[in-house]
Order: structure tokens, then sequence, then C-alpha cells
């Protein structure tokens, strides 16, 4: 009893210790501010709608915060209040063209929007509330998050008065037309020779989704007497957006304007001290925006210092940390009364444990920002292994492959975007090329933009223009084969190939990432033809894609500065669930205990079967002793009467039924009751139940939350529209007809989409055409480059169905490979000729050969040694018309005779 009486005094003294003191008192006041429209002043004034915040003590240093594109005034109010209750006056307002602020929106140009936060600073030299440095010069900092960073670094650069006293700038561009138009790749000399016009040369890739994005939100709303296609954007920058939009390239009257309105047309003027804030998930404006930042106001000894978090346009907007941030940077170059924040550099990696409803993180710290390029002491070199691989552009450029899910933001998606488009990435079959690193010896945090060469060709004999589109993307892929894209990030890249060379070097610099990479895990380069994020090239051509140089990973030495996430207080708890930590990892420890789970060697293969035996009580022998393997892409059938023991085997597969003997690999890990690799295998064995009252889409969805797993995972569209229910997915499960039925346990079975799909008889009960529409099934899952095994004793579809075959007679292996070779087996052929008598005759006396018979016009034969193309060959030089030639016996043919060696071999 004393026990506890002591613990709860602990508790009650920790909670008194953190109590929350009352927050100060802040006082608002709406204000209309008039400024000049534009720099002839001539025009009638235009107004911005504004909020003052006060703080308790006044006079104050002030702050101004610029809203990023598309807010208004209302969306600073928590940025404003918290700068206000850590003593500032802050003035938060909505730019031109935005809310009810009027004008046109110029785009952040120099002559507009710029000058209307100079305009913002004189009117703050005239408020009582605000400290004062001489007449006219406000003490103020500016801040501003995206199009407001900018806004916020511009005026800065543009401020001829040297008003400004700080900058705080956050997930903001530094160039926009290399923002908006990336281009990964510079030039390589090769043997010394200038390389050819075009490589590297800035006219990059067009973010068609995300600039559709942001222009889109400034088309609601749009003002009486406004253009209907412009809605409130100026002409100037209504036409560059229609030009590269409509063309996928900016001209260069575009690229000027770009860049003429953004920070890198006046970095060289800024002298305030500058804190630049990026986002690690931002697939709009990437790590290499605020690094070049970070360059430029290095070369003007201006104090800057550069901080990363987890989050961005497409991760989360700035949360309490970065606020508390950005005031300590305030406090120190306003008020001149906190610590002095230095010139470091910090970036967070996210842990793997939650606290709280959210991920824990580790701040590392280094005491300079080394910038993500031009510093080979922080690389690491990872070898990548892969030959040249062809990648094909297809027509239109679609269909594309997907890295990214831009706009969707966290305001849908509660923060997760990013790793939810991480972990949908598609590459398509034919269009991508792929180049991984061995498993990592020990751990790894990537902080930066890796490096690398790859080069690009032409096939031979091609004629197109040489102007080639690629995108560079790089995987954390885990032991058990899955893949993530960190923060769904990809490199664009266009070069233009000489025309009197077969292919070009290029330096790719990948997209900025902060990746913790765990030892065990491999590194993956994928180079693509498409990507549905941007203005894909709608020639179609074919390039070759090969590595010219080790992948350059940077690293960034720091020390852990502090940890977030976990409570201070409920330590005992902690302890408690690091101890139940502790118990299941020595209880997985224990059911390890039998050997080697996992074999990196086979890490790329969909299934290894060896030596598998079941055996039951009575001496009968389910299965014997059977291996073989299964390879990416395949439809592999498995093929046997009943009772050979294909679904004993199956059963063994997904972990029902514990082998007697010999072993099952799924990706590399050995498959027994519980292993988490069966996560990968989508099943249908032995039929699937459904609730005859529900729709075919709510059976589904019940299926999906049982599995315990978040419902955006299951692909439960891609998986329907696979299965092709079309409609029918919203009826009654009870009107289905079988086929209906088995098509939707299918949709069930790659709910998930798994990278290994086991069917058992999925055709049973089916009439023809539905067999024919199942079919089709299988063969579109496989071509998305997963693997399909199907047991079925249909001989007539499993030819038609699988690209490979296993053949089981009595729980023994009778044979295995191509379909087309298990049924050419024996060397039967069968020929389609205009004189049948001739024929025989020629072929009778071809050496080897045996068994020749006529039947109407056709000429079997049993060529035993001799070639096919030999026999065609010698029957059309004898003069004989050959219309058709192939191997005789179908698969029922072959599984008969092979079943029948199988029982005589087992006799």
């Amino acid at each position: 009893m004393g026990l506890v009486v002591l613990l709860l005094l602990a508790v009650a003294g920790v909670l008194w210790v953190n109590r929350s003191a009352p927050p100060p008192a802040v006082s608002t006041r709406d204000v209309l501010i008039d400024v000049v429209d534009g720099p002839d002043g001539a025009k009638q004034p235009i107004q911005l709608d504004a909020t003052f915040y006060v703080p308790e003590t006044t006079p104050a240093p002030s702050v101004i915060v610029s809203p990023g594109f598309g807010q208004t005034k209302a969306d600073l109010a928590d940025d404003a209040t918290d700068l206000a209750r850590h003593g500032f006056a802050v003035l938060a307002y909505s730019a031109r063209g935005f809310g009810r602020s009027t004008g046109q929106i110029e785009l952040n140009s120099p002559d507009y929007e710029v000058q209307d936060a100079d305009q913002l600073v004189s009117w703050l030299s005239r408020q009582p509330e605000v400290q004062q440095d001489k007449q006219d010069d406000p003490r103020v900092g500016v801040m501003g998050g995206s199009y407001g960073g900018a806004l916020a670094l511009m005026l800065a650069g543009l401020d001829k008065n040297k008003r400004i006293d700080a900058v705080a700038s956050l997930i903001t561009y530094n160039d926009l037309s290399n923002a908006l138009l990336p281009n990964a790749a510079s030039p390589v000399a090769i043997d010394g020779a200038t390389p050819a016009a075009g490589v590297g040369d800035g006219n990059g890739v067009f973010k068609k989704t995300w600039a559709g994005n942001l222009f889109g939100s400034a088309l609601s709303g749009i003002r009486t007497g406004a253009p209907s296609s412009c809605g409130r954007f100026a002409p100037d920058v209504c036409a560059a957006y229609t030009q590269v939009a409509t063309t996928g390239r900016a001209d260069q009257a575009t690229v000027d304007l770009l860049r003429r309105n953004s920070p890198v047309s006046v970095a060289g003027g800024i002298a305030a001290p500058t804190l630049l804030v990026q986002g690690e998930q931002d697939t709009l404006f990437g790590l290499d925006q605020a690094d070049a930042t970070a360059r430029q106001l290095a070369r003007n000894n201006v104090p800057v210092k550069v901080s990363w978090y987890p989050g961005g346009h497409d991760g989360g907007a700035p949360g309490d940390s970065v606020r508390a941030e950005v005031a300590d940077w305030f406090s120190f170059y306003l008020k001149h009364n906190t610590p002095d924040p230095g010139t470091g550099f910090s970036y967070d990696v996210q842990g793997t444990v939650r606290a709280r409803g959210a991920p824990t993180l580790r701040t590392i710290a280094a005491p300079a920002y080394p910038g993500l390029r031009d510093n080979p002491t922080a690389r690491q070199k990872i070898t990548l292994a892969g030959p040249q691989q062809p990648v094909i552009t297809p027509p239109g450029g679609s269909p594309a492959s997907v890295s990214s899910l831009p706009g969707v933001g966290s305001a849908l998606l509660g923060g997760s975007a990013s790793s939810l488009a991480g972990n949908l990435a598609i590459d398509l079959p034919g269009q991508s090329a792929v180049f991984t690193s061995e498993p990592l010896s020990s751990p790894l945090t990537i902080a930066g933009s890796a490096l690398t060469t790859l080069r690009i060709g032409r096939v031979p004999g091609a004629t197109d223009s040489g102007d080639t589109v690629l995108f560079a993307k790089l995987y954390d892929v885990g032991a058990d084969g899955r893949r993530t894209l960190p923060g769904a990030t990809v490199a664009p890249i266009r070069v233009q190939l000489p025309a009197d060379r077969p292919s070009v070097d290029v330096n790719v610099s990948l997209a900025g990432i902060v990746r913790p990479v765990a030892a065990g895990h491999r590194l993956q380069l994928v180079v693509t033809t498409t990507d549905q994020a941007y203005a894909n090239q709608t020639t179609p051509s074919v390039r070759t894609v090969a590595l010219a140089g080790p992948l350059q990973v940077p690293v960034v030495d720091g020390t852990s500065a502090t940890g977030s996430g976990i409570p201070a207080g409920p330590v005992i708890g902690i302890a408690v669930i690091l101890g139940l930590g502790l118990v299941a990892a020595l209880v997985s420890l224990l059911r390890r205990r039998g050997g080697r789970d996992f074999d990196p060697e086979l890490a790329d293969v969909p299934m290894v079967i060896t030596g598998l035996t079941k055996s039951y009580p009575g001496r009968l022998t389910a299965v014997k002793d059977l291996s073989f393997r299964v390879e990416h892409g395949q439809v592999l059938g498995l093929l046997g009467p009943n009772g050979a023991g294909k679904t004993t085997t199956l059963r063994m597969l997904m972990g029902l039924v514990r082998p007697t003997a010999g072993e099952i690999r799924v990706f590399g890990h050995k498959v027994r009751a519980g292993a988490p690799v069966l996560s990968r295998i989508g099943s249908f064995v032995e039929g699937a139940g459904f609730l005859p009252h529900l729709s075919g889409t709510a059976n589904l969805s019940l299926y999906w939350a049982a599995t315990g797993r978040p419902l955006e995972e299951a692909h439960l569209e891609q998986a329907l529209e696979i299965a092709g229910l079309g409609d029918a997915v919203r009826r009654r499960v009870g009107t289905y007809s079988q086929g209906m039925r088995q098509r939707l346990a299918i949709a069930q079975a790659m709910l998930g989409l798994p990278d290994l799909l086991v069917l058992d008889e999925p055709t049973n009960g089916l009439d023809p055409p539905q067999i024919h529409q199942m079919r089709d099934v299988l063969k579109r899952y496989a071509a998305t480059g997963r693997t399909v095994v199907v047991s079925s004793h249909l001989l007539s579809e499993v030819e038609q169905s699988c690209s490979h075959v296993v053949v089981m007679h009595r729980g023994r292996l009778v044979a295995s490979g191509d379909v087309d070779d298990i049924v050419a087996g024996g060397g039967e052929a069968t020929f389609r000729v205009d004189r049948v008598t001739d024929a025989a005759r020629v072929l009778r006396g071809l050496n080897g050969t045996s068994a020749v018979s006529a039947e109407g016009q056709l000429v079997h034969a049993d060529l035993g040694s001799t070639a096919r193309s030999a026999a065609v060959d010698a029957l059309v030089r004898a003069g004989i018309a050959v219309e058709q030639a192939g191997p005789r016996r179908r698969l029922e043919d072959a599984f008969l005779k092979l079943v029948e060696s199988g029982e005589q071999e087992g006799s």
C-alpha cells in the first residue's frame, strides 16, 4: 500500500512540474492595406487583406508571415499566434489575387508581389506597437512557406535599404524553372571530347501534375470580367503556363519569367541571416532547392542555417518543433535575448517505433551544412549489378509508371501521402531498367542526393531524333523483397543523344532523401521511360541503359541531438514495452532454432521447392521428394490427375500443412505456419466462402479488414480491374453465377497485389466462355511482373494459360519445363504439305527419322535427333511446299505418355 502511495505522489509531482502555464495574451485587428499596383504606380491601388497580431508587451520586433500559394491569412493564424506569444508583432496577409486581396497573381514577381511586401514593411514602420530601428525602418523579420518562403527570400534580396533583419524560409524553391522542369542529368566528357549539345542544358521535364494542381487552385472564385481561361493569373503568367502545359517544354520566355520570379535571381543581394527549412517528403520542392539557396547565400557571407524535417508538400506542414526553431531564430536576430542558434545543419530520421500515434524521430546535428553535392569525402560507394537493358517509351507515353501522388497531400492522407506512394510505386515491365546492390553488411543512413553515372544509348539501327526522357529512382529493398521508394521521389533526366556516337554518359543526381537503410537490405536503382506525374515523351523509342559508375550515397557525419515522440514521464511503461519486445524476440529466436529462415541468394526467386515430402500414418505418402523452381513473370501450371498431390503441395506452400521432409522457400524465406513471408502470397485453395447477402465489394473489404492491414494497401480497385468483374461487384454475391464467384475469389486472392498468386483449380465449374475469361485474368496478372501458380487437371487449359508446367503423378515429379518443350518432347512433328507421298519419302531419308505416316494433307514423323528446321529445309529443297510445321502432340498426349512412364518407374 505504501508503495502505491509513493507512486501516486511521484506522478502528481511530475504533473505539477510539467503543468502548462497560461499562454500570453494576443490581440488582433483586421486591416485592409492599400498598396501601389505595379512598378509604374499608374494603376488604381490594390488592397491586401491582413490581420495584425499584437503581443502583450509593445513596442516589439515584428514579423511578416507570407502565405503559401492558394492560402489566405486565415491559414496563417496558428503560425502568427505562436510568434505573437513569443513577443513579436506579427502581420499575416493574403497575397494579391487570393482571398479578399485584390489584384492579379503575378507569381512572386519582383515588380508586384515583392513590392507589395515591401510596402507592408513600410506599413509596419507606422505602427506604434512595432519597434523601430530608425525612421521608416522597423525591426522586422519575414517568414513564409512554399510560395511565401520564396517571397521572403526575394524581399530580402531586393531590400535596397536593408530593412529586413532576418528571414525564415520554409519548403520553398530556389529556381522555379528548375523546380517545375527539373533535369537530373549533367554531361560527362568522353575521351576528352565535349559532350553533345543538349545534355544537361537545363531544359528539364515538366511536372505536369503538380503544375496543373497549382494552376487549377487559382482558377476557383474567378472574378467578374476576368478571362475565364486564366482565372486570377496575370496574362504573362497565364501565357507561360499555357505554353509549357501544351508542349511539355518551356520556351526561353517562360524560363526567363520563372527564373526572374525566383530567389535565384536576387540571391546575391540577400544580406539578412537566413533559416532554411526543407521537407524530406516533398516531390514539389525537393531538398535540392534549399541546397542551391544555401550555396548562393554562403557566397554572401550571410549566416545560414539549414534544417530538414520529415514533412513537406507530401508529408505535412511544419509542426511545433519547426515553429520553435523559427521563433528561436527570430528571437536571436530581432530581440537579441536568446542563445545563438548557430549556422549548423540538422535533419530528422524517422524511426520504426510509434509513440502517441506518430513515428519516433532522431535528430542528427552537424556543425556545418555539407551540401548535397560536390562533397566526395561524405559519400559511400555502393556497387550495383545489372546488365545493359533496353527500355521502351510507349506511343503517347502511356501507360506510365507511378512514383508519387502529387497534390494528394497530407490533408487527405493524414501526412502519409509520400509514404503511401512510396509503397505503391509501380515500374512497368519493358519500360524499366533495374540495377541492384548486394545486401548491406551494416546499417546506412542516406542523407541527401546520391550520384551515379548512366550510359544511355540508342538500339542499333534507330533513326529517331535522339531526344530522350528518363526517370531515375532509388529503392530500399527489404530482406523479404518488399520495396520502398523513400519520399516517393524521382529524378527526371532529359538528354539529347549525339548523332555520331551510339551512347552518351551522363552524371545523374538522384532526388535528395533521408532514409535509414537496415543491414541486410539492398539498394535498387530503377530507370524508367515514363512517370505519370510528369509530361512524358510521346514519340515511341527504344533506349539502352547501363551503369557507367558506382552509386555514391551521401552520408552526413553528426551527433544525435534530440529524440522526440516518446513522453518523458511514463518510463515504467516504456520499460514494460521493451521487456515485452525482448520476450517476443526470444520467442522468435526459439522458433527459428531449427535452421536458417532466410537464404539471401534466393531473395529474388518467387518459389523454390526442395525435396518436399508429406507422409501420413498408414504409409500413405501424398508428396514424395518434390523439387522445382518458379521464376518471376511465369504462369506455372501444377498438372496432374486427381490424387497426384497438387493440393497437398499448395497447402504446404500456404503453411497449412507441415512437410514431413524438405522445404519450401518463398523469396528466400522458409515457409512455415505464421511466417511473415506468407503476406506476400495471395491464395485461393479449395474454394472461398462469401456472405451471400453482401455485395462483392463488401465481402472483399471485410476480408481485408480481417488482415489488420491498412485499407490503402489492399489495391481493391486494381484487383477488381484485373479480375474483370465490372459493375457486378456492387451486387449481392447471392445473385452471382459460379463463374462470377470464382472471379471474386481470384480478386480476393489478388488483394494487396501479392508477388506470388496461388490458385487451386480456379476453373472448376466454369463454362467455356468463363474459362476463357479466367485465362485472360491470369495472363494479365502475370504481365505485371508477378508470378502465378495454378493447379489443374484440365490439360487444354494449362496448355493455353500457362507458360511453364510441372507434371505430378502419385506425389512425384514426372516432368517440368516450358509448356512448348513438354508438348514437343520426343521430337514428333507434323507437316502440312502439297505432296504427301513425296514428303513422306524425303522424311524417311533423313538420318534418325522413324514412324513416318500420312493423314490427309498431313505427314507425321518422329524426327529423333533431327531438328524440325532441318526437316523443313529438306522438304523445301525437294520442291515440296510446306504450309505448316509444328509439334505433333498436344499436352494431353505428352501428359499421358509422361504419366505412363512415371507409373513404370514407380512399379
